[in-house]
């Protein structure tokens, strides 16, 4: 269950020092609320690109307002390594990989530094590269977390109807899967939730998320 997962990992630490990393996307909300249920200091790392929409940093401060969390710390690139590798925001244009890489993975990667466990929201039923995704991962020296895995979006939906969840402003809009602004769109009828996310390429994921220590690409 996922409470239990969460309330071994942030009340009786039996993975050590561990962290939740969330987007505060379109489906975020269930597993903070969760958390906010177990332990409402726990650290959440929230990464800011400075490409994100602002009803995403809007939605950040309303869902940790609302439920209470007290530890939400803002990882951000330092102003200097963008002003060098990203002078004028258009690196996303040309290398999509690089822009995650400095705008996201290595400030990630920078604060999960002395963690043992990081939690995630990710679920088998976003994308086909998830599909076998377990509950719990070695990724390399961390153990990653993924209480929800086996969660359906039937069962988020009515997740968010039990607890009455503030939702993330763009999901109406036909926002599946939540990223940078420049690079998501809406969903289609009939698509994946994550099919707005670098539309028109063979990119699925930021790079947060690996296999063997690389990033997952579909087969051709």
């Amino acid at each position: 269950m996922p409470l239990d997962m969460l309330r071994n990992a942030f009340v009786k630490g039996r993975y050590g020092k561990a962290a939740m990393v969330s987007s505060f996307g379109a489906e975020s909300a269930v597993l903070l609320h969760m958390l906010s249920q177990v332990n409402k200091v726990a650290p959440v790392l929230f990464v800011d690109t400075q490409m994100l929409f602002q009803e995403t940093l809007d939605y950040q401060v309303e869902l940790a307002a609302h439920f209470g969390l007290e530890n939400v710390q803002i990882i951000r690139a330092d102003e200097f390594t963008l002003r060098r590798n990203d002078p004028f925001g258009r690196l996303h244009l040309s290398d999509t990989d690089s822009c995650c890489d400095l705008r996201k993975i290595a400030p990630l990667e920078a604060a999960l530094t002395g963690y043992d466990t990081w939690v995630s929201g990710r679920k088998r039923h976003q994308t086909a590269l998830r599909a076998d995704l377990t509950e719990v991962e070695q990724e390399g020296s961390r153990i990653k977390l993924n209480p929800l895995a086996n969660w359906a979006r039937d069962d988020i939906f009515a997740y968010f109807d039990r607890y009455d969840l503030p939702r993330h402003p763009l999901a109406a809009k036909g926002f599946g899967s939540i990223g940078c602004a420049a690079c998501t769109s809406k969903v289609g009828i009939g698509e994946d939730p994550r099919a707005g996310r670098w539309r028109g390429s063979d990119k699925d994921e930021c790079g947060i998320h690996f296999e063997d220590g690389k990033i997952v690409r579909p087969a051709a």
